[in-house]
């Protein structure tokens, strides 16, 4: 057992060859775990992780602010109905997709900082592409089954760095050692509560949701639901924050339709429960 960065993390494998440090790297576990990944999305995650880790360095830095400053990043609405990209956002974006096309193993990405997918190469291999020209092609092969998804995941920024990812086989989180530079697995097969004693939504709308949906938060903000518990209110209004907490301690995360039902957000719906 080794502390780091003030919490415990617990060995999570007990193979001879595992590190010495006694306990399991991101890298490691894709390697060693007996999950069966093939080397294409293991070189995947690699790039994934250095962008990851490029991207934490920015948020922790001091001259992060400096970047609002930067006139090229400069501009009001996106004019597409969603709220104006922030400059992090976009130098995020540039960071990730340089690290895709630097794989080699991405035909194309598709992100909400973008107006349409973007078309890497046709040497992206993870998946059977389907074949069209140009900004069609991109967009086809984005909106694919989530039957054939290999990976899935997130990273959550904040005083510690998260990648908590799946490969199927159970969902597992992986914290940002910034004095090794390595992501330690620190949660093993996440399960999300049976019950939960949290609801995340802007109540600040509330006379803008449906009359169900306001029934339900005031019956289980007072206790009166089928559990006799309670609700408190935790609301971020970032989703991979929200759901983050909900994965770990349960309840529902939502972001309910409202009044301006033309944008892209006002039609999501519940992320969570």
């Amino acid at each position: 057992m080794a502390s780091q960065s003030g919490f415990i993390v617990r060995s999570q494998m007990s193979t001879s060859s595992s590190s010495e440090k006694g306990f399991s790297t991101l890298s490691e576990y894709m390697g060693e775990g007996g999950i069966g990944l093939g080397d294409e999305l293991v070189l995947l995650f690699e790039h994934i992780q250095y962008a990851c880790k490029r991207i934490a360095a920015l948020v922790a830095s001091p001259f992060n602010s400096s970047l609002s400053k930067q006139s090229s990043f400069a501009g009001g609405d996106s004019g597409s109905g969603r709220d104006a990209p922030k400059p992090l956002d976009i130098v995020s974006n540039e960071i990730i997709l340089s690290s895709l096309k630097k794989s080699g193993k991405v035909a194309v990405m598709a992100s909400e900082e973008d107006d349409a997918p973007i078309w890497i190469n046709d040497d992206g291999a993870l998946l059977n592409w389907i074949i069209y020209p140009g900004r069609k092609k991109a967009t086809l092969n984005s909106l694919q089954s989530g039957a054939k998804l290999v990976a899935a995941g997130y990273v959550l920024y904040s005083s510690a760095t998260i990648l908590c990812t799946s490969f199927g086989s159970g969902t597992h989180a992986f914290t940002l050692d910034h004095s090794t530079g390595d992501f330690i697995l620190t949660h093993q097969d996440i399960k999300i509560p049976p019950r939960g004693q949290i609801y995340s939504v802007n109540d600040a709308r509330y006379f803008d949701w449906p009359e169900g949906l306001r029934q339900y938060i005031d019956t289980v903000r007072q206790g009166k639901g089928r559990y006799p518990k309670k609700y408190s209110a935790r609301y971020i209004c970032s989703l991979v924050a929200d759901f983050h907490r909900t994965l770990l301690y349960g309840g529902v995360a939502m972001n309910p339709k409202g009044p301006s039902s033309s944008s892209l957000r006002g039609k999501s719906s519940q992320f969570s429960c």
